[in-house]
């Protein structure tokens, strides 16, 4: 039987297909003229609290902080525009919110983040194109801390891109925010992408602006490293994988200490990022937190004239100018001239799975 959403005004809305779910809703297609859909949470720690934080972001769509962030076509928020509960005669309904549909204008960050992903999308995309898609994440987190908001859940589930290489973003519910001096914590986070200060942490610790920029910077590495986590790796010592959050809490991480975690040989190799990136990173893990503005500005001299240099032998490698020599035509050597083994060591390296003698070593 198809779900009836009605909002508190009456306003009814059919719901069609089921889109997707998360670790908390599920998303539905809506049946109206405009690219709507809706998401419904289904099971609220306080089903009261969760109705009053979704009324409050609607009623800060019409707040000039929340106008400047939404004034852009196509929008880089799917802001909640209304919200509903499942008419189900007898029983309790469901409580969730009208929003855009990310898909009428973008495609999933995760069809960007890897150069196999992206070869059906997205065919001519090239480092250059992972540059301007990390500056885009970089100025969105910026615009929305400087209007006062904490993401929290930052990850690629929630990340939206765009054809022309701008990001926008969903589930706007789990956010931070003050309204009329009232704080609404950050309710949700997600393993690998989790601050090492908010991983084991009470329920309810609410995040921060420097939460955010630990995991703007996971993502960062993982655009420019043809997907590969930051925290990816074997522990070198010896002890069994547990996961990302075990290596962020221990500090394995092969930009702090290349000898604390075993790789893939056919993985990304350092070199390949910029110097000042990579000082980025290396302070986004182990120091000083950059802070997204931060991130802005140095992304975007690296696509300043002069600083890409495109391989001689195919068009589609773009590299700093601080490499001498094409770094993808390397990978594609060492990985025995095939996209398939490149593509089979990063995924193994984000896995982290069993040691296989020959394939597993630190990196150079």
């Amino acid at each position: 039987m198809a779900l009836t959403v009605v909002s508190g005004t009456g306003r009814e809305w059919r719901l069609t297909e089921r889109i997707g779910s998360g670790s908390e809703g599920v998303v539905y297609g809506v049946d109206d003229t405009r690219p709507l859909v809706a998401k419904l949470v289904l099971d609220p720690p306080d089903p009261a609290a969760y109705r009053r934080r979704v009324a409050r972001l609607v009623r800060q769509r019409r707040e000039p902080r929340t106008v400047r962030l939404l004034s852009v076509t196509p929008p880089r928020v799917a802001w909640p525009m209304v919200g509903v509960r499942t008419a189900s005669p007898g029983a309790d309904g469901i409580d969730g919110y009208v929003m855009t549909d990310m898909r009428h204008a973008h495609r999933p960050f995760a069809h960007l983040l890897t150069p196999f992903a992206r070869q059906a999308p997205l065919p001519r995309a090239t480092w250059a194109t992972a540059l301007s898609v990390a500056r885009s994440l970089a100025r969105l987190l910026a615009d929305l801390h400087t209007e006062g908001y904490v993401v929290g859940d930052l990850k690629p589930d929630n990340l939206w891109v765009d054809g022309r290489g701008e990001i926008g973003m969903a589930d706007v519910d789990s956010w931070q925010f003050t309204d009329g001096g009232e704080l609404f914590p950050g309710r949700m986070s997600t393993a690998g992408y989790t601050a090492p200060e908010r991983i084991g942490a009470p329920a309810g610790t609410p995040p921060d602006r420097s939460s955010d920029d630990f995991v703007l910077a996971v993502l960062v590495h993982q655009l420019l490293m043809g997907g590969l986590h930051p925290f990816a790796g074997h522990p070198a010592e010896g002890g069994a994988y547990l996961s990302y959050d075990d290596n962020v809490l221990h500090g394995r991480c092969r930009l702090l200490d290349r000898t604390s975690v075993l790789l893939p040989r056919a993985v990304p190799p350092l070199d390949l990022l910029p110097r000042r990136l990579m000082d980025l990173l290396r302070a986004a893990f182990g120091g000083t937190r950059p802070t997204a503005e931060a991130w802005v500005e140095a992304l975007a001299s690296e696509t300043a004239p002069g600083r890409l240099r495109t391989c001689a032998a195919n068009a589609l490698h773009v590299h700093t100018v601080e490499r001498p020599w094409c770094p993808w035509c390397d990978l594609a050597e060492r990985s025995g001239g095939t996209k398939t083994a490149a593509r089979s060591a990063t995924a193994e390296a984000n896995a982290a799975g069993p040691r296989r003698p020959g394939r597993w070593g630190r990196p150079e």
